[in-house]
Formats: C-alpha cells, structure tokens, sequence
C-alpha cells in the first residue's frame, strides 16, 4: 500500500464524516433542538 493510497483514502473518509455532521445537523426534525440548545447561555440560573 502506498501513502498516496492512504491519503485518498484518509480524504475520502473525511469528507464522507464532514456531509454526515452537516447533513444531519441541516434535518428539519434537530431544528426545535438546536434552537433551544443555542438559548442556553441566556438562561439564567
């Protein structure tokens, strides 16, 4: 196995985890969620 294979394969796996996170934070269904979550600083105790 060369290095140039591994690095492809390091990228692809990469890139592949990158559109996982962006895809399932951009779901419609995490929306309420997150728009609570980012209230939380403001929130006092």
């Amino acid at each position: 196995m060369d290095i140039t294979l591994l690095r492809v394969i390091a990228t692809v796996v990469s890139f592949v985890t990158f559109v996982s996170i962006w895809a399932w934070a951009w779901k419609r269904s995490n929306r309420a969620r997150f728009e609570q979550d980012g209230l939380i600083p403001f929130q006092q105790d």
